[in-house]
């Protein structure tokens, strides 16, 4: 005997549309176009199993996707939820500053520059209000730049 459906999608024509239009521009997220899916076939009365297969998802994503919507609505269902943890110290413009400013000459007496000497430089500059060395470390190997080496991949004359 087959259980009944614990979260029962049910769209309405205005969300149906909308989920279709997703699919169709293809603009959303790869993970936003499967919940669309998802919802969609959960509402032409798939079996989960059957979902899951078709998609290439596991039973608890569907279920999951489900359970949201009907709990949290289509936004709930599409869409994460905020991350905890704190902002990024540095933004887009604030790395680009700091990838030059590792890129540059060292200051007066030095050979190269440090962590600790570009983050006091960062906070000099007014790009940010505080930064530890241990940030500027991770940042410039995300991009694969380290300020020891003097090889900047630029060809010099």
């Amino acid at each position: 005997m087959a259980r009944p459906k614990k979260y029962k999608v049910t769209l309405t024509e205005e969300e149906r549309a909308m989920l279709e239009g997703m699919l169709r521009k293809g603009t959303a997220s790869a993970r936003v176009l499967r919940r669309a899916r998802t919802l969609l076939l959960a509402a032409e009365g798939y079996l989960r199993k059957e979902i899951a297969h078709v998609l290439g998802v596991s039973e608890p994503t569907v279920i999951k996707t489900c359970r949201r919507f009907v709990e949290e609505g289509l936004e709930g269902a599409l869409y994460d939820r905020p991350r905890p943890g704190a902002q990024p110290k540095l933004d887009a413009k604030g790395e680009a500053t700091l990838i030059a400013l590792a890129c540059s000459d060292p200051p007066e007496g030095r050979e190269h520059w440090t962590m600790q000497l570009l983050a006091d430089k960062l906070v000099e500059l007014g790009v940010v209000e505080s930064i530890s060395d241990e940030t500027v470390r991770r940042v410039l190997k995300k991009t694969g730049l380290s300020p020891g080496r003097r090889s900047t991949g630029v060809w010099e004359s």
